[in-house]
């Protein structure tokens, strides 16, 4: 089925706990698939390292069309922030979890947080003896996810039956140049006995457990941003075709989302649950009250038509508002 694809980078916000669409782009996905296809078939040919081959520095990586993509975008949002505020990290879930995807990042100057694949090969670094000869070796003992060491553990807790257990640790990973700061959530289920883990890594080792969870479960606020533009502002409706207008279509629902986001926050003092149907009905509301009043053969006096207002405007809402008494 023909489809579009979409690449759009967002701000978090760790206070608000909301996602701002800033950068909207198309991105080919046939393309892409076309060069990678092309770019296997070259290197396809005698196993092994090729005679006379030299040692690379492995952060200088080749980037595939996807990828090289993604940091000009990255450009693009850094110039448009400006010094307004400081980007420090970049977060993605698993499907770039790997080395070229975080060295694409550290080149633009941001860290960046990600998921790693549960039974990933991770290392201790080496701390025994030098053998003599060669170099120094670099990776120690193997991570076994069911028996971590104690020593690098950093909460447990309960709940509704299922225990939650976090570690942390610098570890070693073969694909990658540096260090990673490795975070392992494993769950527990204490009736049946099963056990899941996740594995969150960055590229910056200060970085606690706790803000390093956090702010990759502030990833999922960016699906709530296509949720409301396809729902509410017309991202899966437009019947556009061609270039300007499908960027214009999608550009204007990716900005009504952060219209909405901001007149929606004010609301809330006084509303809680107040949504973009609502919204829209306060709006439709307010239209309707000012047509019927162009109607009359002589205007109210400002208070009263600011009272009809506020009450027929709030006809449509499904959630009540709370009084401040």
């Amino acid at each position: 089925m023909p489809g579009l694809c979409f690449l759009c980078l967002s701000l978090l916000s760790v206070k608000r706990r909301t996602s701002y669409p800033v950068v909207t782009e198309q991105v080919e996905k046939a393309g892409e698939a076309v060069a990678q296809a092309q770019a296997k078939k070259k290197t396809s040919g005698q196993r092994g390292r090729p005679k006379g081959s030299k040692n690379r520095n492995r952060r200088e990586v080749e980037l595939s069309p996807s990828l090289q993509f993604i940091p000009e975008q990255i450009k693009r949002w850094l110039q448009q922030i400006g010094d307004a505020f400081k980007g420090v990290y970049f977060i993605f879930d698993g499907e770039l979890g790997h080395h070229d995807a975080m060295q694409m990042v550290r080149q633009v100057g941001l860290h960046w947080v990600s998921k790693l694949r549960h039974n990933s090969a991770l290392y201790f670094p080496y701390a025994g003896p030098y053998a003599g000869r060669g170099p120094q070796r670099k990776y120690g003992k193997t991570l076994d996810s069911k028996n971590i060491p104690s020593a690098y553990l950093q909460a447990t807790s309960i709940d509704e039956e299922i225990e939650t257990t976090i570690y942390q640790m610098a570890l070693w990973h073969k694909k990658f140049a540096e260090m990673l700061n490795i975070v392992v959530i494993v769950t527990r289920d204490l009736q049946t006995h099963k056990t899941a883990q996740v594995v969150l890594f960055r590229s910056d080792l200060t970085l606690g457990y706790a803000p390093l969870i956090d702010y990759y479960r502030l990833r999922f606020q960016r699906e709530f941003n296509f949720r409301d533009a396809k729902q509410y502002w017309g991202l899966e409706d437009f019947m556009s075709v061609k270039a300007t207008p499908v960027y214009k279509s999608a550009h204007l629902a990716m900005c009504m989302v952060n219209v909405s986001q901001a007149l929606i926050r004010p609301m809330r003092a006084q509303w809680p649950a107040f949504s973009v149907n609502e919204l829209k009905a306060w709006f439709r509301g307010r239209k309707y009250v000012v047509e019927t009043l162009q109607l009359l053969p002589a205007m109210p006096d400002a208070l009263c038509i600011d009272q009809v207002v506020s009450q027929m405007a709030a006809l449509g809402r499904v959630n009540p508002a709370v009084n401040p008494a």
